[in-house]
C-alpha cells in the first residue's frame, strides 16, 4: 500500500540570495528523497516557503530605508525562481506572509493558550538607549556562555548549537551600533517547554534511525532541562498576537511561528489543489510519515520546540526524522550570506547547467561531516564522472545501435557476462534503494554511479566493435544488454539528475512519463528503435576553476 509521505524543507530567511551552501544542506536532499518515492508510487506532498518576517529580513530593510516587505518579496521571488531552475520539485514553495499561514499560526497560538502551554511572564530583554527600542535576538550579539564563542545570537550559539537568550550573552552588544544595550523589563507570552520534557526525552529517546549528531544534540538539551521561552516580541514586522490587550504593539516571534509554516503550507497546497482537506492525510494520519531537511543550525527548533507545539495542540504527527546536514565549506570557511563568502546559485546558474551542480553537491553532501566545495572538484566530478563514465556509457552503446541495428531483438540467448550485467541493475535498484530509504544520499548516489561503470566495463571486456565484424548476433545481444543497463540506469539516477533521466528516457524511445515504470528494471520490448543520440554532458575546460576561484576572491 502506498505511504503518505511529508517532505518538509527548511524556510530559509529572505533578507539575501541562495548560495550553495543552502542548497547542499536542504534542497538537495529534499529532492532526492521527495522524487524517489514519487517514483515507487509514494504520495509525496513536498512543501516549504520563504520565511518573511526572519529579524535578518528586518534589519536589512532597516539598513536600506525601505519597509520589510519589500525586502521580504525581492528575495523570495529571487530564491522561488532559483529554485524552479535547480529542479527541485516542490509541490508548493509559498512563504509565510499568506492569509492561510496567518491563520494557522494564531489557530495554534489560542489552542496552547487554552491548553496552558501558554502564559504571560515579565522578562528582561536589551533596550538601545541609543535608538530607544527593544533588540529583538538578532539585533544583539555577545559571548556564548557555554562555548565562548564570541558572536553568538541572542535567540542561538552557531559554534555549539545551543539555543539562548540574550540574558545569556557576556558582554552583550547591539548589532545596529554596538552600543552596550540596558535590560528592561516587557511583558510577553511564554511557550513552556518545561512541561514537555518528559514527552519529548521519551519520544527521542527511541529514535535509533536520527543521524547521531541530531539525536545527540537533541538529547543533550533534554538532559540541561527545558527552559520555557518567550513566543512574543517588542517588535513591528511579523504576525500578530492573537490577544486583546497589551499586544497591539506586539508580534509572535519568528521561531515559534516559521515553523508552524510547514503546516500552514500543506494547507495551502491542499486549497489550492482543489482538496481542502487533503493536507488531513498527512498530518492526522499516524501512518503518514514526515522529513524535515535542515541545517545543523535549526536541530533544536525541529527535534524540541515544534514537537512540543505539535504535542500541545494534538493529533498532529511528530516528525518522523529530522534530516540535518552538517555545513558546505568554501575554503574552509562555511558558506554564509551575512559575509558574503559564497558561490551564489543565481550566479551560478547565468553560466552553468542545474544538473552536474546537483549531481557534485549529492556527491559531497555534509551528511555527518562538514564538506568543502572546489571548483576543482566540480569540474573534475563533470568530466571524470558525468561525462566520461555515464555519458559516455550511454553515448557509445546507443551510437553502435543506432549505426548497426534498424530494429534490436531481444535476444534468445544470454551469456554469463549478460546475466550478471542485467543481475548488476537489479542489485543498483536495490542499494540506491535502501540507501535513500535510509537518508544516505552519497552512498545511494555511488551504487548509482556504479552501475555506469560496470556498464562500461562490461562493454569494454564484450568489445561489441569487435563482435559485429565477427558476429552480429552476439554483438546485438551485448547492446541489448547494454540499452538494458541504460533504463536501469535512467531509473536510479532520476532522483538526483531528473532532467538527464528524461532525456534518456526519451532517447530510449519510451513514450510513457520518467516515473511510469516506478522504482524496478524496465522491461525493454522485443524489438526497440534506437535513434541518434544526444551527449548528456558537456565538457568543462579547466580554465574555468582559474576564472571561478579568480572570481570569488574579487
Amino acid at each position: 500500500m502506498p505511504k503518505k509521505i511529508l517532505v518538509a524543507v527548511a524556510l530559509p530567511y529572505v533578507n539575501g540570495e541562495p548560495h550553495l551552501g543552502h542548497i547542499a544542506g536542504m534542497n538537495v536532499p529534499a529532492d532526492i528523497f521527495a522524487r524517489y518515492h514519487r517514483l515507487r508510487g509514494n504520495q509525496v506532498v513536498m512543501v516549504s516557503g520563504s520565511d518573511m518576517h526572519g529579524t535578518p529580513t528586518a534589519l536589512k530593510a532597516m539598513d536600506e530605508g525601505v519597509e520589510p516587505i519589500e525586502i521580504a518579496t525581492k528575495y523570495h521571488e529571487i530564491w522561488k525562481n532559483s529554485l524552479e531552475k535547480m529542479g527541485f520539485s516542490y509541490d508548493l514553495y509559498t512563504h509565510t506572509h499568506t492569509a492561510t499561514h496567518k491563520k494557522t499560526v494564531h489557530d495554534i497560538f489560542l489552542k496552547l493558550k487554552q491548553q496552558d502551554f501558554l502564559s504571560e511572564k515579565t522578562q528582561k530583554m536589551p533596550f538601545s538607549t541609543t535608538e530607544k527600542m527593544f533588540l529583538s535576538d538578532r539585533f544583539v550579539e555577545g559571548e556564548c556562555p557555554f562555548c565562548s564563542y564570541k558572536n553568538a545570537r541572542g535567540d542561538q550559539c552557531d559554534d555549539c548549537g545551543r539555543t539562548l537568550d540574550p540574558t545569556d550573552l557576556i558582554n552583550i552588544k547591539s548589532k545596529r551600533d554596538g552600543s552596550t544595550p540596558k535590560f528592561k523589563d516587557t511583558t510577553h507570552q511564554f511557550l513552556n517547554l518545561s512541561k514537555f520534557q518528559d514527552a519529548l526525552e521519551e519520544w527521542i529517546s527511541d529514535k535509533n534511525d536520527w543521524r547521531p549528531n541530531v539525536k545527540n544534540q537533541s538529547m543533550g538539551m533534554i538532559k540541561e532541562g527545558l527552559i520555557d521561552r518567550a513566543i512574543t516580541r517588542d517588535i513591528e514586522w511579523g504576525i500578530s498576537v492573537p490577544i486583546k490587550e497589551g499586544y497591539e504593539n506586539k508580534r509572535i516571534y519568528v521561531w515559534f511561528e516559521a515553523v508552524i509554516g510547514y503546516l500552514s503550507a500543506t494547507i495551502e497546497w491542499a486549497e489550492i489543489s482543489g482538496t481542502p482537506d487533503l493536507w488531513k492525510d498527512f498530518w492526522l494520519d499516524e501512518d503518514a510519515e514526515s522529513y524535515y531537511f535542515q541545517g545543523k543550525d535549526n536541530v533544536p527548533f525541529h527535534t524540541i520546540i515544534w514537537p512540543a507545539i505539535l504535542l500541545g495542540y494534538g493529533n498532529l504527527n511528530l516528525p518522523t526524522d529530522v534530516v540535518a546536514n552538517e555545513y558546505l565549506n568554501l575554503g574552509g570557511i562555511d558558506f554564509s550570506k551575512s559575509k558574503g563568502h559564497a558561490v551564489w546559485l543565481s550566479d551560478y546558474l547565468s553560466r552553468y547547467d542545474p544538473e552536474p551542480l546537483r549531481y557534485y553537491l549529492a556527491s559531497i553532501m555534509p551528511e555527518t561531516s562538514d564538506s568543502e566545495f572546489t571548483w576543482a572538484g566540480y569540474v573534475s566530478a563533470n568530466n571524470n564522472e558525468l561525462v566520461a563514465t555515464l555519458g559516455n556509457f550511454v553515448h557509445r552503446v546507443l551510437t553502435m545501435t543506432n549505426k548497426n541495428f534498424e530494429i534490436l531483438s531481444k535476444p534468445s540467448r544470454f551469456g554469463k557476462t549478460d546475466l550478471q550485467a542485467l543481475s548488476d541493475c537489479d542489485k543498483a535498484l536495490e542499494d540506491v534503494s535502501q540507501s535513500i530509504q535510509d537518508r544516505k544520499f552519497r552512498s545511494a548516489l555511488q551504487s548509482a554511479m556504479k552501475l555506469a561503470q560496470s556498464g562500461n566495463k562490461y562493454i569494454d571486456q564484450k568489445k561489441p566493435w569487435f563482435e559485429l565484424k565477427s558476429d552480429k548476433t552476439k554483438a546485438a545481444t551485448t547492446l541489448w544488454v547494454g540499452i538494458n543497463i541504460i533504463a536501469t540506469l535512467r531509473t536510479v539516477f532520476y532522483p538526483f539528475l531528473p532532467s538527464t533521466s528524461k532525456l534518456i528516457h526519451e532517447m530510449l524511445g519510451f513514450k510513457e512519463n520518467t516515473l511510469h515504470d516506478g522504482w524496478e528494471r524496465k522491461k525493454i520490448l522485443d524489438d526497440i528503435k534506437i535513434e541518434s543520440p544526444s551527449p548528456l554532458f558537456k565538457k568543462l575546460e579547466d580554465t574555468v576553476i582559474e576564472d571561478e576561484n579568480n572570481r570569488l576572491m574579487n
